[in-house]
């Protein structure tokens, strides 16, 4: 199973995540997130951090979950490569990231991500897998 794709959307991106069960799609968000952001393969794991979050729904969780992974990367100048998101339910999710501060020179940015927005979200179960439409600011 493909873990996402990327939306056309009229200046801004969005993507489309896929996962056999939440903890799954959450971690395949953060994957999606970090691969417009940066190449994957340039980032060490040397960096654990671990991320708490709340949301009243879903839809929320999963704005804030990627949002706080994008206040890492511009705050800490954190490039996240892991996700292992331990628990979650409909409201809370906890996680340990993985990845290494960003480099200069070394590291190549694709893409500058300026927020994770709440237009057109979804997360929905589907034919036996979830599904999460998300649309980022650039």
């Amino acid at each position: 199973m493909k873990k996402y794709e990327l939306i056309d959307h009229t200046a801004d991106m969005g993507i489309e995540v896929y996962g056999r069960d939440l903890r799954k799609l959450f971690q395949n968000a953060g994957e999606a997130l970090f691969e417009i952001i940066c190449d994957p393969s340039e980032v060490t794991e040397s960096i654990e951090k671990r991320v708490a979050v709340d949301g009243q729904d879903l839809e929320q969780l999963m704005v804030v979950w990627l949002g706080e992974l994008l206040y890492l990367h511009d705050t800490e100048r954190l490039l996240l490569k892991r996700f292992e998101v331990e628990e979650i339910g409909e409201r809370r999710l906890t996680a340990t990231v993985y990845g290494e501060e960003l480099k200069e020179g070394y590291h190549t940015i694709k893409t500058e991500i300026k927020a994770v927005t709440y237009h057109q979200i979804q997360v929905r179960q589907e034919e036996g897998r979830w599904i999460a439409r998300v649309i980022f600011d650039l």
